[in-house]
């Protein structure tokens, strides 16, 4: 699976625990703290919540002045801020898992963006695939050579019983992902559920199957908000005033998500509002799902994270075990009551 096209090298990873932050200004002195945040993806209504954080002035208000670069990947948002270029970012714990497996912690995540995951497999009820992973059998499966939903097949495989063979992958751009569907050149594609939006605009969703990991009994969590291990030591006081922030805007936008989606807009002024409102409709069952009713927005339930590391260890064959302590850093939540969502 080509492993180490994913992860940094010991050394990169010990030297950005050296590496300076900038420093930090009070907020009652009127001066701003900067903070660098990446994205795991470009600009879309699945992250509007941090556009609207930012039109409102809810991280000024915390005291910060943060910017948000768009991202090139999960692996690359830890690349970043590992390397100490972004202090904080968006990245799929999955790939942590594998990061923290070969080099020290010195990405945690702080906050689960998606408590679960949206990894699905969308085919075309015209070539048979039915709401039953079984229809996939025998069948093209188009996912571009690097992506989270491929990669994290093999849980599901796992769990299926069924063998590697099981379909056949096609390796596909994402640029080019919905054209092989529409033009029927494979029978299936992995998506991040909320990101097949762009599929729905050209095709009748009636016409598709929308088989989700979680229904084949897979829970995995997917994107969390990640910190620097040196932010974390030196100013945490920033991390917890940058969840404050957040989790204020992500609860307005469950609420609302027209003002978020605007927000997103004024950045990203090409996009939109139809299919990004959609985009968040289903972000959102990921966001506020399964726990959160129980634990709030952002937190994590240990045996569950602890069962995900089996499973990233074992199906890639990884040299060690990090722990869910390393991984998960839960002391700058903000507090549960601002959490709690009905989910």
């Amino acid at each position: 699976m080509q492993r180490r096209q994913f992860l940094l090298s010991s050394s990169l990873a010990a030297t950005a625990a050296a590496l300076a932050l900038p420093g930090v200004h009070a907020h009652a002195s009127g001066r701003l703290t900067p903070l660098k945040f990446t994205l795991d993806f470009r600009v879309t209504g699945q992250t509007s919540p941090f556009f609207l954080a930012l039109q409102r002035g809810y991280y000024r208000e915390e005291g910060l002045d943060v910017s948000i670069d768009v991202g090139a990947g999960s692996v690359a948002s830890i690349t970043r801020i590992a390397s100490g270029v972004y202090q904080m970012g968006l990245g799929d714990i999955n790939s942590l898992i594998e990061f923290q497996s070969a080099n020290p912690p010195v990405v945690q995540a702080v906050y689960q963006y998606y408590n679960r995951a949206p990894f699905a497999i969308i085919g075309r009820k015209d070539r048979g695939i039915t709401q039953d992973f079984a229809s996939l059998q025998g069948k093209r499966v188009a996912a571009a050579a690097v992506e989270a939903t491929r990669r994290a097949w093999p849980i599901v495989a796992n769990q299926l019983r069924v063998g590697p063979d099981f379909f056949q992958w096609v390796t596909t751009d994402f640029s080019a992902r919905d054209n092989v569907m529409v033009r029927g050149d494979v029978d299936a594609a992995t998506y991040f559920h909320d990101s097949a939006v762009s599929l729905f605009a050209r095709m009748n969703p009636q016409l598709l199957s929308v088989l989700r990991y979680t229904d084949a009994g897979v829970n995995l969590y997917g994107n969390a908000i990640l910190a620097s291990q040196a932010l974390l030591t030196q100013q945490p006081q920033v991390v917890a005033a940058f969840l404050r922030a957040t989790n204020r805007a992500i609860v307005d936008t469950l609420a609302d998500p027209l003002p978020a989606i605007a927000a997103t807009r004024q950045r990203e002024p090409i996009l939109d509002e139809r299919i990004e409102l959609e985009r968040w409709r289903l972000t959102a069952e990921y966001v506020a799902a399964r726990d959160t009713a129980a634990h709030g927005l952002g937190d994590v339930v240990r045996t569950t994270l602890e069962q995900q590391v089996e499973q990233v260890v074992e199906m890639f064959g990884l040299k060690s075990r990090p722990s869910a302590d390393t991984l998960f850093d839960r002391s700058h939540l903000p507090a549960a009551a601002s959490r709690k969502v009905s989910a």
